[in-house]
């Protein structure tokens, strides 16, 4: 395994050395490889034969503000505090959001002080003064608060550059919402090629969420279906994206990399945790809006995707667990999520202890169990749902496992089963030591 590294700037350096990093939101390996097959992406094709094509596994929680989190920092989340896209206020029950000001551990280009571009990388708004170029990824406001410095906001909005697609166009709306899918990933290609080719930089970053955007709403249809050619389409345009930044990084000879946050696997169903626990009586929701209607006499709640909290006395207001129950309600809940199957299919993998899979000083903000889904299963705390079950205008979920990480030129210490949260280690480790 690649060993944590010290980030400190009285490290010797290789002055020489590049990264150029392009992030892919929820890419998974099988499909770059099933693409390669069919000849659709010639140039990863080309990429691939002077580098490696690895599966590559995301964060627990595998959602991209905890993934891309750990991208960040090379820490778990029990490290840098980003569980989710939201938390709840344990006096109000009502939702918090977690922004860039959250994450507690730093970024690796901030350790290292070197000049840096990174673009529309997730959970890092609103942006802050760093040395180079931060334009913030989802979930973002406000395009001005997204950027630093200002001077860079002059060009974003002359470029109309997006923050993101208009996804409530989807479902009722395809393909208005596949225009918009286009436009907004051509206005992000393009303003990654400026800043790659107008600014200073040693570490270059620039991540595509149009990926994530299609896949959600038309995985079923990635290998065949009637938006098949809408598919190849992208990924010809992603390829052609994809060889064109790895000759750029070749002449500024840099290190090339890609990698995803998390897979993707075609939806048998969602999974609605909250509709389960209230089946089971552990939890009672009264006519408020969201959480802020949990009863006291409820045990336990769910936050997206499949975080469970124990409702423990002294930790929220209305807690109604005793501390000598806890141990025992967590392998209640553990052996009730692990008995559950759908159609006669097995609906979870495994549900972790939050000590198995987080570590360090946040733990305790950690989901007391983390339930990790079967592919083909989407895993949805689902408030106000009337049935476990059920389908969506989804019809791509995240998974843990089938990222994935192209490495190009040599780097050392590559791990067997690479972890989104190596690559900050990676990355520095090959600038600093070359």
């Amino acid at each position: 395994m690649v060993s944590a590294w010290n980030f400190s700037r009285k490290n010797r350096t290789s002055p020489d050395k590049k990264a150029v990093i392009i992030g892919l939101d929820g890419v998974p390996c099988s499909l770059l490889r099933a693409y390669l097959e069919q000849g659709v992406m010639p140039r990863l094709a080309e990429m691939t034969a002077a580098g490696m094509l690895l599966p590559l596994r995301s964060s627990l929680p595998e959602v991209s503000s905890v993934a891309w989190s750990s991208f960040m920092t090379g820490k778990n989340p029990g490290e840098h505090n980003i569980f989710g896209f939201m938390e709840i206020d344990r006096h109000t029950y009502e939702y918090q959001f977690p922004n860039f000001s959250s994450l507690k551990a730093s970024p690796f280009w901030e350790s290292l002080d070197f000049p840096t571009v990174a673009c529309n990388i997730p959970q890092t708004y609103p942006a802050r003064p760093m040395n180079g170029v931060l334009i913030s990824g989802f979930i973002s406001l406000d395009l001005q608060k997204a950027v630093y410095p200002a001077r860079v906001y002059e060009y974003l909005k002359q470029l109309d550059y997006r923050l993101d697609v208009r996804t409530n166009l989807a479902a009722k709306e395809p393909e208005a919402f596949v225009d918009d899918l286009f436009y907004t990933f051509g206005k992000r290609i393009e303003a990654i090629k400026h800043l790659f080719d107008t600014e200073d930089w040693r570490i270059f970053i620039g991540a595509i969420t149009e990926t994530d955007r299609l896949h959600h709403f038309f995985f079923n249809h990635a290998l065949g279906g009637k938006y098949q050619e809408i598919f190849l389409k992208f990924y010809r345009q992603l390829d052609e994206f994809l060889g064109e930044m790895f000759r750029r990084a070749q002449k500024e000879q840099s290190l090339f990399l890609t990698c995803s946050d998390h897979g993707f696997s075609r939806i048998e169903s969602e999974v609605y945790a909250n509709h389960y626990l209230e089946e089971k009586g552990l939890l009672k929701i009264s006519g408020a809006p969201g959480l802020t209607g949990i009863a006291q006499e409820s045990r336990a709640f769910c936050l997206d995707p499949a975080r469970v909290y124990i409702h423990r006395q002294g930790k929220y207001a209305r807690g109604s667990v005793a501390e000598a129950d806890y141990e025992a309600l967590r392998h209640e809940i553990k052996q009730m999520f692990e008995s559950l199957s759908y159609n006669g299919n097995k609906v979870v993998k495994r549900v972790f202890f939050k000590e198995e899979i987080f570590s360090g000083p946040y733990l305790d903000n950690a989901p007391d169990l983390y339930i990790l889904a079967m592919p083909g299963f989407d895993m949805k705390a689902g408030l106000n749902k009337s049935v476990t079950f059920g389908l969506s205008h989804f019809t791509g979920a995240h998974t843990y496992e089938d990222a994935h990480i192209y490495i190009s030129g040599a780097v050392s210490d590559i791990p067997e089963q690479p972890c989104i949260d190596n690559i900050a280690a990676l990355i520095s480790n090959y600038l600093v030591n070359g």
